[in-house]
């Protein structure tokens, strides 16, 4: 592990990182188990990759923990899940403030059961003077969902008179999505060998790197968030201009 992280230039890091958290129900089958079992490995892999965060000086990570499709799955597995957010939230607390780890949370929290939007609720203020790692919860969360209130919200905001329809930018949009105060991931890490977005944050992505692994994420740990590191790291951002506008603007930049 301590090979891999030397390798990670800790001046090039993205300041922003999005996960896909996919592969508990499966790792927990192939090992003849029922799904919860998954799951409730993966918050294990939460922690590890929340650590491996915060160490590095990672200033966002966003983790797509549950989304407004999820709701359909068995009852039994809602459920559970649903106590495991709730015992998870109540015992990391602690570890977030001892780690000055901030929590926030995105999505329809509306769906969620009382308890565990209180959980939830408390465990924000508990949390709201820490002033390092941002970890941001995509929870009963889908980008639809985001887009479409950001639409109604806008739309009654141009009703009452607060904006003018002709005066709308990308900025004025983005004031209206659940991550206004986030900027955009630079990097999006997908696990358990999946390679689709599944609804989340598409429109904060769209000059995001894609990292797709086969690894499930209940084993996904600070070795895999390091491979993923150096992937991004070797790729060229170039947001729409050609690789010698990149290279030039980089001379430019040291020889100033």
């Amino acid at each position: 592990m301590q090979e891999l992280l030397e390798k990670v230039n800790k001046n090039r890091l993205p300041k922003h990182i999005a996960i896909i958290m996919d592969g508990n129900g499966r790792w927990a089958e192939e090992r003849g188990e029922d799904r919860l079992f998954g799951h409730f490995h993966g918050v294990e892999s939460v922690r590890n990759i929340v650590e491996g965060c915060a160490e590095l000086g990672i200033q966002y990570l966003t983790l797509y923990a549950f989304s407004t499709e999820n709701w359909d799955r068995p009852q039994q597995e809602v459920d559970g899940l649903m106590t495991l957010l709730v015992e998870t939230i109540r015992k990391e607390v602690p570890v977030l403030n001892k780690n000055n780890i901030k929590l926030h949370v995105i999505g329809d929290i509306d769906m969620l059961p009382e308890l565990a939007k209180a959980e939830l609720k408390e465990a924000i203020a508990m949390t709201a003077n820490n002033t390092g790692l941002n970890l941001i919860m995509a929870l009963s969360y889908s980008s639809r969902w985001e887009i479409i209130n950001a639409v109604k919200n806008i739309g009654l905001d141009i009703k009452a008179g607060k904006i003018d329809a002709n005066n709308i930018t990308q900025q004025t949009f983005e004031q209206y999505l659940a991550t206004k105060n986030f900027p955009d991931p630079e990097l999006l890490i997908r696990t358990s060998g999946e390679y689709r977005i599944s609804n989340f944050l598409l429109y904060q992505i769209a000059y995001a790197e894609l990292h797709f692994t086969n690894t499930c994420w209940p084993d996904f740990k600070k070795e895999s968030l390091y491979e993923a590191l150096i992937d991004y790291q070797n790729r060229e951002r170039r947001f729409g201009k050609t690789g010698k506008q990149i290279q030039e603007e980089t001379t430019t930049k040291i020889s100033q």
